[in-house]
């Protein structure tokens, strides 16, 4: 490696969310102010919406098929 090109780096620099959660990590700043952890986040709380696709599919399935031309006798 290179002698002074790279930053320093700070193996206990402090996180600290929006929810008040705060822990430590690896990073090349010494503080950081975040939005959302995983102490907070949907996806992990068990939170998290779940879109009804299959309710999309139908929809689509049935304008395509009265957009279908009608066949005659």
């Amino acid at each position: 490696m290179k002698k002074a090109i790279h930053p320093t780096y700070y193996p206990d620099a402090k996180a600290t969310c929006v929810c008040g959660a705060s822990f430590a990590v690896g990073s090349t700043q010494k503080e950081m102010h975040l939005e959302i952890c995983s102490q907070c986040h949907p996806f992990y709380t068990g939170n998290a919406k779940m879109m009804d696709t299959a309710g999309r599919v139908e929809k689509f399935k049935a304008r395509k098929a009265a957009a279908a031309p009608k066949k005659g006798k």
